[in-house]
């Protein structure tokens, strides 16, 4: 299955940052993807807390239609990496992956359970301040793969993909804003791991850039196979695609090798 993850940089122009999803999921869709995933908040990113009544939206809604329009037209699967998405009167949103299979349907909705709440030096990112935490794991089918959703700082947390594997997932999805500091130190030490322990691919489009009230993201944009092996990867501050083929007889004869997921 080719797969394509893409790279951004989104400001704090709601309008811009989608169309400039939708320009680059055409791009990937002419490259023949038939599974393209986009990063976490490819809508804004911003002061979110003074902005968050202009940002939420329900699913589906402003960015999540035009994509749903591209994956029916085109028959391919879009992981819409993460929006704002209305919060049920609490004054605050879920942040939350849409997967979009290839009929243009919601296939599946994960609301972000580890929330962002960081003190690093002068700089302070507190995502509880604006975002409800989710409560479910979310698994679903992309043609013959079984994916299990998550997003950015769950990767922190091993029993999620643990839960995962015990659902039978080949696939982890992270979308990512993941923050230049802290991911020099553990951006790929993290997902490579998670690939290992769940011998499973990972899929993970991250944000890049960003200056003045925008949190400078990593970048390095990854697809890891279920041998802890960088089949793909972005540049640190461009905006890019890359692609990589998941194989299914490549994660099978992992798995025949180092049978630990049977224990």
């Amino acid at each position: 299955m080719k797969t394509a993850v893409i790279q951004l940089s989104a400001g704090s122009n709601k309008k811009e940052n989608i169309a400039k999803a939708i320009s680059l999921v055409k791009q990937a869709i002419g490259e023949k993807a038939e599974f393209i995933a986009l990063p976490e908040v490819f809508p804004f990113r911003g002061r979110v807390k003074e902005s968050l009544s202009s940002l939420v939206e329900d699913v589906p809604g402003e960015s999540i239609g035009p994509l749903q329009e591209l994956a029916k037209k085109h028959q391919v699967f879009i992981l819409a990496g993460s929006i704002y998405e209305k919060g049920l009167g609490k004054g605050k949103a879920y942040n939350t992956s849409i997967l979009i299979n290839a009929r243009g349907e919601i296939a599946a909705a994960y609301r972000k359970i580890n929330l962002f709440d960081l003190e690093l030096g002068e700089k302070k990112i507190k995502e509880s301040e604006y975002f409800v935490a989710g409560q479910k794991t979310v698994t679903a089918r992309v043609k013959d793969f079984s994916v299990g959703l998550s997003v950015c700082y769950d990767i922190r947390f091993p029993n999620l993909y643990q839960e995962y594997s015990r659902q039978g997932i080949e696939v982890i999805c992270a979308p990512s804003a993941f923050t230049y500091e802290t991911g020099k130190a553990h951006w790929k030490t993290l997902l490579r791991a998670r690939a290992i322990e769940n011998l499973c691919y990972v899929i993970a489009p991250n944000q890049c850039g960003g200056q003045g009230d925008i949190t400078r993201c990593y970048g390095h944009s990854l697809i890891i196979g279920p041998w802890g092996d960088i089949l793909a990867e972005a540049s640190e501050d461009k905006e890019e695609i890359i692609f990589a083929d998941l194989n299914k007889d490549v994660l099978l004869e992992k798995r025949k090798i180092l049978p630990s997921l049977r224990k």
